[in-house]
């Protein structure tokens, strides 16, 4: 986990939250904990479930068995192996015992977010209004937009309390998506992410994504047994050259959705996100045609520029 997060650094995320992909609850409690003593020495921010309360119908790169309702019980054992870590979970919450999950959630100081789900236009209103303010990688792992049925994107993007998160690799989204996606939300609620598994700095070749087997081909990650897209091996500085000069997007734009909307979703503003007095001495320095050459984590030199 630390060389994951190291590889990270190295290419411009000065704050990580480290994702837990779907498991029997046993083994995510146990996940948690080793997470949550990281998340407490300061080497991630935090830990996000993406899973097991997710659908079948929409489960992407995972275990199809292990997938369960999100029953409060349930959700509530995750939040104690945490041990107050946990910072954000993702729900289909159009299963039994979403709604619910959702405000057990909020009443936690735990962000709800709305993903891997195969809900309706209307059950994505009624979780927003329970408290879910974060759509999980926008347009994968849920229905297409629709104009008889408008489904989740539609009331993701329409409604000001929610943040919509984009994987930014040219695989996950085309540019027309994303392009829609920060028209519709406007750059503050826009949040770049990278949904990187483990092969995110390393290359192609076979990795292990929980208990499945994933093949990268051309930076592209997919299950080996069905194919479908397993997680990015995207790194932030790539996803920030492409929206500049691939997509045409304003750097200032670009900036907020990296650095501070991510900082203010998280509730860690306070420190991180921008460049003030008093908050964590966080940079990272990009040359005239963005390619990264410079990160500064906490005042320290993790990539040095005087020594490009």
């Amino acid at each position: 986990m630390l060389k994951g997060v190291r590889t990270h650094r190295l290419h411009g995320t000065t704050t990580v939250v480290a994702s837990a992909v779907t498991g029997d609850l046993d083994f995510l409690a146990r996940h948690a904990g080793m997470l949550a003593e990281l998340a407490q020495q300061g080497d991630i921010a935090g830990i996000h479930f993406e899973g097991p309360f997710i659908s079948p119908c929409r489960k992407g790169a995972h275990n199809e068995a292990l997938l369960r309702d999100p029953d409060p019980a349930e959700v509530r054992k995750l939040l104690d192996a945490a041990h107050g870590q946990a910072r954000m979970m993702t729900l289909a919450t159009e299963l039994p015992g979403g709604p619910d999950s959702v405000r057990l959630l909020v009443e936690h100081g735990v962000i709800a977010a709305v993903g891997h789900t195969d809900a309706t236009y209307e059950q994505t209103v009624a979780a927003i209004d329970a408290g879910a303010t974060v759509a999980t990688h926008l347009f994968n792992a849920m229905p297409p937009l629709g104009h008889r049925a408008p489904g989740p994107i539609a009331a993701l993007l329409e409604d000001e309390r929610v943040t919509v998160e984009l994987i930014n690799d040219g695989t996950h989204l085309h540019p027309a998506a994303l392009q829609l996606a920060f028209h519709h939300a406007g750059a503050r609620r826009v949040a770049f992410i990278t949904d990187a598994m483990d092969a995110a700095g390393f290359g192609d070749g076979r990795y292990m994504l929980g208990p499945m087997e994933v093949e990268v081909a051309d930076g592209v990650a997919r299950l080996v047994e069905g194919g479908s897209i397993a997680g990015s091996t995207l790194t932030l500085d790539r996803a920030f050259k492409r929206a500049v000069t691939v997509d045409g997007l304003p750097v200032e734009d670009v900036v907020a959705a990296i650095s501070a909307n991510p900082a203010r979703l998280l509730g860690l503003d306070d420190r991180i996100g921008s460049l003030e007095p008093g908050k964590d001495a966080d940079l990272v320095v990009l040359d005239a045609g963005f390619d990264l050459v410079g990160v500064m984590r906490r005042g320290e030199w993790v990539v040095d520029p005087r020594l490009g």
